[in-house]
Protein backbone atom coordinates (compact mmCIF):
# COMPACT_ATOMS: atom_id res chain seq x y z
CA UNK A 1 0.00 0.00 0.00
CA UNK A 2 1.43 3.58 -1.12
CA UNK A 3 1.84 5.82 2.05
CA UNK A 4 3.06 8.90 -0.17
CA UNK A 5 1.79 11.72 1.24
CA UNK A 6 -0.94 13.60 -1.17
CA UNK A 7 0.53 16.40 -3.19
CA UNK A 8 -0.18 19.89 -1.73
CA UNK A 9 -3.27 21.35 -3.46
CA UNK A 10 -2.52 24.35 -5.81
CA UNK A 11 -3.06 27.78 -4.49
CA UNK A 12 -5.59 29.35 -7.56
CA UNK A 13 -7.82 31.69 -5.95
CA UNK A 14 -9.23 32.04 -9.66
CA UNK A 15 -8.17 35.93 -9.61
CA UNK A 16 -5.70 35.32 -12.35
CA UNK A 17 -4.21 38.55 -13.54
CA UNK A 18 -0.65 38.43 -14.55
CA UNK A 19 1.48 42.07 -12.91
CA UNK A 20 4.20 43.59 -14.82
CA UNK A 21 6.60 41.05 -13.84
CA UNK A 22 4.42 37.98 -14.78
CA UNK A 23 3.49 37.22 -11.21
CA UNK A 24 -0.30 35.94 -10.76
CA UNK A 25 -2.31 39.36 -8.82
CA UNK A 26 -4.46 36.24 -6.95
CA UNK A 27 -2.01 33.51 -6.12
CA UNK A 28 1.78 35.03 -5.86
CA UNK A 29 2.88 32.32 -8.40
CA UNK A 30 5.09 33.36 -11.16
CA UNK A 31 4.45 32.44 -14.92
CA UNK A 32 7.00 29.91 -14.92
CA UNK A 33 5.32 28.20 -11.51
CA UNK A 34 2.16 27.84 -12.68
CA UNK A 35 3.05 26.24 -16.01
CA UNK A 36 5.10 23.89 -13.65
CA UNK A 37 2.74 23.36 -11.29
CA UNK A 38 1.28 20.18 -12.95
CA UNK A 39 4.36 17.85 -12.90
CA UNK A 40 6.04 19.57 -9.98
CA UNK A 41 6.56 16.63 -7.49
CA UNK A 42 5.53 17.43 -3.51
CA UNK A 43 8.93 18.98 -2.95
CA UNK A 44 9.01 21.39 -5.69
CA UNK A 45 5.60 22.30 -5.13
CA UNK A 46 6.25 23.39 -1.44
CA UNK A 47 8.70 25.49 -2.79
CA UNK A 48 6.65 27.35 -5.24
CA UNK A 49 3.87 27.56 -2.39
CA UNK A 50 6.63 29.05 0.18
CA UNK A 51 7.75 31.74 -2.69
CA UNK A 52 4.29 32.53 -3.81
CA UNK A 53 3.40 33.30 0.05
CA UNK A 54 6.71 35.35 0.42
CA UNK A 55 5.40 37.22 -2.68
CA UNK A 56 2.01 37.82 -1.85
CA UNK A 57 3.08 39.36 1.66
CA UNK A 58 5.77 41.36 -0.22
CA UNK A 59 2.64 42.89 -1.90
CA UNK A 60 1.82 46.28 -1.02
CA UNK A 61 -1.73 46.24 0.06
CA UNK A 62 -4.21 47.75 -2.52
CA UNK A 63 -4.99 51.44 -1.88
CA UNK A 64 -8.46 52.91 -3.24
CA UNK A 65 -9.56 56.57 -3.41
CA UNK A 66 -11.90 57.88 -0.98
CA UNK A 67 -15.03 58.56 -3.37
CA UNK A 68 -16.07 61.17 -0.98
CA UNK A 69 -19.50 62.26 -0.53
CA UNK A 70 -22.42 60.45 -2.55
Amino acid sequence: MDKTPPLPESPCVRSCCLDDADVCIGCGRHLDEILRWGAADAGARRDILARAAARRAARPRPHFRDPGPA
